[in-house]
């Protein structure tokens, strides 16, 4: 990663053994601890986007009282 001026520092503190699985990783794939981190916290927060956009859509889907539901399967034969 190119350290640049927009970049800011923070301090974290890591697990023992986290660390060491990181370290070990980023001297396998010739990245910086701070290149994983980044990486992985930007997959989290996409996720995260994905999972409220999803929730956003279904917002708009009418609510069926369990009740309903179930007397529903009941008349289909389902239960």
């Amino acid at each position: 990663m190119d350290m640049n001026t927009s970049q800011k520092r923070a301090t974290i503190y890591f697990d023992p053994d986290l660390h060491r699985a990181l370290r070990v990783k980023a001297a396998e794939t010739d990245q910086t601890i701070s290149d994983l981190v980044n990486e992985a916290v930007k997959l989290s927060l996409a996720e995260d986007a994905e999972d409220l956009a999803v929730f956003e859509e279904r917002a708009l889907e009418p609510n069926l009282p369990f009740e309903e539901v179930l007397k529903d399967l009941k008349q289909r034969g389902k239960i």
